[in-house]
Order: structure tokens, then sequence, then C-alpha cells
């Protein structure tokens, strides 16, 4: 027994000079106490340690999904699609098998086939250059995420001693957020012992409400918040769906409006190219046509050449001196 003691001796040594160190004790209890019945004495590794045990860190890492492609997809029977070039849907091909598809690809200019729904019978992939396949995704989620504007929540605040003009003010303000698609959040306020007249406060409250049951509804009943009642009025489905559909008509119109502004530019540029085309024309034909053959001109040609020499020395005036220094 004592010779077994011995040899278990040093390993126990090992470990408590390694839990002193980390200020812990071979029990797991802190090492160090200020004196019995006090909270434990951290030693700085430990705090260090227990620090670190939480979330790493730096910011929050974001996982960007990206679509497999070409050999990263796993079926084998895919329902194949082209990007149309005019713009418009995009073409089908038909169910061809995973290498088909590949090849068809790389027969189209070297493009990459792109699984873009699994949920269908078989599989749908597209055939389209990836990199600008990723881009235009992002760009459309972009877009939708400017467009689609979230329910605001506007907030309007009166007393229960409100005036009639005053009533009309705030009824037309909620008015105008609700039929913008906003929700509204209605509060009445008291002040010190007014609180007791809370039961005026509930009246005004449902009659906001019902002068603007056209458009809107409560959620609800009012509910106390302190010393403030409040009560928040949603828009019907009706007024929901006018917004909506007035916002779809106003990015229709507009995106007509680019394509239009796009198609004149591009009529700008072929009309500036086709009259640069025929002025390099009429230039060429105009240098062709002076472009004089002189030995179809004859004799007769030449002395009538000859006589047009003549007849510009009659007009500057030739002596005896100026045929001597051009002569």
């Amino acid at each position: 027994m004592t010779n077994k003691w011995s040899a278990a001796l040093p390993a126990f040594l090992a470990v408590s000079t390694i839990c002193s160190a980390s200020g812990f004790t071979t029990g797991g209890v802190p090492a160090t106490f200020v004196s019995r019945g006090q909270s434990p004495k951290w030693s700085d590794t430990a705090l260090e340690m227990a620090r670190r045990r939480g979330r790493p860190q730096g910011p929050l890492r974001t996982f960007v999904e990206k679509p497999p492609m070409n050999d990263e997809i796993e079926y084998d029977e895919l329902r194949v699609v082209a990007l149309n070039a005019s713009g418009g849907k995009d073409e089908p091909l038909g169910v061809m098998s995973k290498a088909d598809a590949i090849a068809k690809a790389q027969e189209m200019g070297g493009l990459d086939l792109i699984l873009i729904n699994t949920n269908s019978d078989p599989p749908v992939c597209k055939i389209a250059d990836y990199s600008k396949f990723r881009y235009m995704e992002e760009k459309k989620k972009k877009e939708k995420k400017k467009n689609s504007k979230g329910q605001d929540v506007k907030e309007v605040k009166m007393s229960y001693k409100i005036d009639v003009h005053d009533y009309e003010v705030r009824k037309k303000n909620a008015s105008k957020f609700i039929q913008q698609g906003d929700r509204v959040k209605v509060s009445v306020m008291f002040r010190g012992r007014e609180i007791q007249h809370d039961k005026l406060g509930y009246d005004l409250l449902y009659q906001l409400a019902d002068d603007m049951q056209k458009i809107c509804i409560m959620e609800g009943k009012p509910r106390r918040e302190g010393r403030n009642l409040s009560c928040s009025l949603s828009p019907r489905p009706e007024v929901t769906k006018a917004v909506n559909d007035a916002k779809r008509a106003d990015e229709k119109a507009k995106k007509k409006r680019k394509e239009e502004k796009l198609a004149k530019a591009r009529a700008v540029t072929a009309a500036a190219g086709g009259v640069a085309e025929m002025e390099a024309a009429t230039a060429t034909a105009t240098v062709d046509d002076l472009d004089i053959d002189l030995g179809a001109l004859g004799d007769e040609g030449l002395d009538a050449l000859g006589d047009d020499d003549s007849s510009l020395d009659d007009l500057l005036g030739g002596d005896a001196l100026t045929d001597e220094l051009f002569g």
C-alpha cells in the first residue's frame, strides 16, 4: 500500500501545482478565500478563462447561400431553361441529364448550369453566366427591399378635453397616415388627477375609431399605459391593396420611362453612326472622281493643260526676270 501511494504522489503534486497556478484547487473550489463565509477571490487567470468562454469577439458573421452550379448539382435529371436574349421569359429547353445540360451550356458560349429550384420534379436549372446571374439576383433583392416599405407606426396624441377643431385636425392626420398604409397609435394623455376621468378617454378613442371605420379598424381594446390611454388603428385590406397597386403602377411607369429613354439614346447613336458612314462614303467617292488618268487624256488633253499654264502666266504678268528665276 505504501509503494502504491508513493508511485501516485508525483502525479498528485503535478496536478496540484497546475490547479494552483490557474486559481483552483483539486476539488474545483477557488484556491483563495478572504475568510470563511465570504465570496471567493478569483485570480486574474481564472477571470480571463471565464471571459473567453463567451461568444467570440468581433462582428457577427453572415453566411450567403450560393446556388450550386455545374458539377456541384447533385441531381441526375434536370429541367433546363435558357436566358432569353431579348429580355423576356426564359426559353425552355426540356428535360435532360446533367451531363447533357452541362454540355449544352458549354455549346452556348461557355455558360454555366445553375440550379434555381429544387422543389419541382425534376429540379429546374438555368443556363447563364454565373457571375452575372449572382449580380442580377442581388440587384433584384436590393430593389425589392427598397420598394417594399413596411408599415410604420405613427402616433397621434390628444387630451380628453380636446376641442372640436383640434379633434378634426387629429382625425385628419390619422386618416392621412392610414391612407399611406401605416398603422396609427392614438394616445389620450391625462395629467395629475385627470386620470379619474379615464372613461372620457375611452369614449374619445371609440369615437375616433367609429369616425374612421371606413378606412381602418381598431386592434383590440384601448389599454392603459401609465397615465395614458392608447389604441392601435390599422388600415383595412382594401386600403392596403390600393396603396400597393398605386406603388406597382408607379414602378411600372418609371420602368417604361427608363426603357423609352434608353431606346431613344440607341436610336440617336444609330443615326449618328449612319451619318458618319454616309460622310465617309461621300469623301471616298469625291477622291475617286478627282483621280485623273493622264494616259487616257492623250495629246489633246495634255495640250489643253499646257494652254491653262500659259493663260496663268498671262494673268500673273510674267517677264524675263521671272522666267529666269522660275523657268
